[in-house]
């Protein structure tokens, strides 16, 4: 098959443009050999600690950071710079846009180099400048920014695919202004998954979603109650859950050893916290009520069971009595029978 054009090669390139990392992170690509590297925040002079860029600007104010991109390779590699809005996935991370795909918001406040050449185990560091605009609402704006290599693959009909592979961070810029979080739960659902042991409790689980309604960034926490359990939310394993407003998320917690008592009272409690600068910040808690039906048909079946078998227990001693009552009578008559015969 023939080499696609300049120009489809490019569409190529735009269209599998893949995002590696939106954190600190060292990423792979193959090319013509193995490209790693790694960007990070720093100051004028190098890394400075920091896991992302967090900065509070007036509108119209510009501020100036770094960023230092660490060739962890043998051979000198040329890096794209870029920045875009930022935005959390469903799971929670961060991520960026794709190059294909234009900024709206904070990714288009963000200046830098198109490209830095970086040698062999070195590290370039190198500044970016936010500029907010004047007419830019108050609150949390999500950007990243990143360095890159594109890459070329061979695709099983032969077509070049281009692969972008980018490696950067976060930067989170709160316009000041009035502050106001705030958060909402939305379509929340609940079922009951019953266990067939009548001695052991079910469990239950109640889907939600969560919206950012406020102009600032929230870490999202709360705990869902049902029939006097409790069940936390994210989980001791789970990442935290952050919003940006605007942002909603979807959710779905298990409260264990629920037994069912035909119609189970449930609540769900959501207690959202600003996140970035003044971090901790209570927002007020938001409730919804998350009852469900649980018929305790193992329990009933065993019940009924029971009742059958106390119910024949009683039939049977009563027939029991009956028989007895019967052969006593027979014998009291035929006692008679014999009495009132002639010796």
């Amino acid at each position: 098959m023939a080499s696609p054009t300049p120009a489809a090669r490019a569409l190529l390139l735009a269209a599998a443009s893949l995002l590696l990392a939106a954190a600190p992170a060292t990423a792979q690509s193959d090319g013509e050999g193995t490209v790693t590297w790694s960007v990070r925040p720093a100051d004028a002079s190098g890394e400075d600690g920091r896991a992302w860029v967090e900065q509070e600007l007036d509108p119209g104010e510009a501020a100036t950071e770094y960023m230092a991109v660490h060739n962890l390779s043998d051979t000198e590699v040329v890096f794209r710079l870029s920045a875009a809005d930022g935005f959390f996935q469903d799971n929670g991370r961060f991520s960026m846009l794709p190059s294909d795909e234009p900024s709206t918001d904070a990714g288009l406040w963000i200046e830098v180099q198109e490209e830095v050449a970086v040698g062999p185990d070195e590290t370039a560091v190198v500044p970016f400048t936010t500029t907010v605009p004047d007419n830019a609402t108050p609150g949390d704006h999500a950007a990243g920014i990143a360095a890159s290599v594109l890459s070329e693959q061979a695709g099983e009909d032969g077509a070049t695919v281009g692969v972008e592979s980018r490696v950067g961070f976060r930067v989170m810029t709160r316009v000041t202004g009035a502050l106001a979080p705030s958060a909402s739960i939305e379509d929340v659902s609940s079922s009951y998954a019953l266990s067939w042991n009548p001695l052991a409790p079910g469990r239950a689980q109640v889907t939600f979603t969560v919206v950012n309604t406020g102009n600032a960034r929230l870490l999202v926490t709360g705990a869902a109650t049902a029939a006097g359990r409790e069940a936390a939310f994210p989980g001791p394993e789970e990442i935290d859950q952050e919003l940006m407003p605007g942002d909603e998320r979807r959710f779905t917690v298990t409260v264990d050893d629920v037994w069912p008592s035909v119609f189970v009272p449930a609540t769900l409690n959501v207690t959202p916290v600003v996140a970035g600068e003044g971090e901790g910040t209570p927002v007020d808690t938001a409730t919804a009520d998350a009852g469900f039906w649980a018929v305790p048909w193992p329990q009933l079946i065993a019940l009924a069971g029971i009742g059958l078998l106390i119910g024949s227990s009683l039939w049977g001693r009563r027939r029991s009595k009956a028989r007895l009552e019967h052969l006593l009578e027979e014998a009291r008559e035929e006692g008679r029978r014999e009495a009132a015969e002639p010796v």
